[in-house]
């Protein structure tokens, strides 16, 4: 299967192979689904922990008598009224289940991820990024002209470099190299965008993968 690859003016310069393996998946929504739950448990752990009343060490005997004394009824010094007590409803610590998923179905997420982009015809190519471009309305136009308003790049490291200017005031835009992208990004943004020398990069990778 291939692609057309346009260049900054929009008009089209090339066509590259792309690979069935890569982009031509059927999408499993479990494996997706299962590495989006990991990234998210592992992107913002709760760690505020307070001791509950079963945690706090003492005794758990009745500090007085129920009746006959003329004070309010009590059972041990560890509950919450008291200093020193257990805290009631405080903050228990690490609430997510850290699941632990392989390399593999983490490759194979992204992988279903681009292919389901490709199916759905939110797959572009663009060339190479030679020339640095200051210009955020240069950019802009581009991205106009192609409805990509709402992408990630997914770039080569000398690409990155010539485009950051233009790009980063732009919002519902991202930009990352070919070995940071990820399955919670592709399914942020409606597009994906590939420079053609990281989508060679991409193909490299996984040419010898088994999937």
């Amino acid at each position: 299967m291939k692609l057309h690859v346009i260049d900054i003016g929009g008009k089209v310069t090339d066509d590259i192979e792309i690979s069935d393996k890569i982009f031509s998946l059927k999408p499993n929504k479990n494996i997706i689904q299962s590495v989006v739950d990991w990234k998210f448990n592992h992107s913002k752990p709760r760690t505020a922990k307070t001791k509950q009343r079963n945690e706090i060490k003492g005794s758990t005997a009745k500090i007085y008598a129920q009746k006959g004394t003329g004070g309010a009824r009590h059972s041990s010094r560890k509950a919450p009224i008291f200093v020193g007590g257990g805290i009631a409803h405080g903050p228990k610590g690490s609430v997510y289940r850290f699941k632990k998923i392989n390399k593999k179905v983490k490759k194979i997420g992204l992988l279903h991820l681009l292919s389901h982009k490709n199916k759905v015809n939110s797959l572009f190519v663009v060339e190479d990024f030679k020339n640095e471009i200051v210009k955020t309305k240069l950019f802009n136009q581009f991205l106009e002209k192609y409805k990509l308003q709402n992408s990630l790049i997914i770039v080569d490291k000398n690409s990155k470099l010539k485009i950051i200017k233009s790009v980063r005031n732009i919002p519902n835009i991202k930009i990352v190299e070919q070995e940071e992208a990820n399955v919670y990004d592709l399914l942020k943004y409606k597009n994906v965008v590939f420079t053609k020398t990281s989508l060679k990069s991409l193909q490299d990778r996984f040419k010898d993968e088994k999937i």
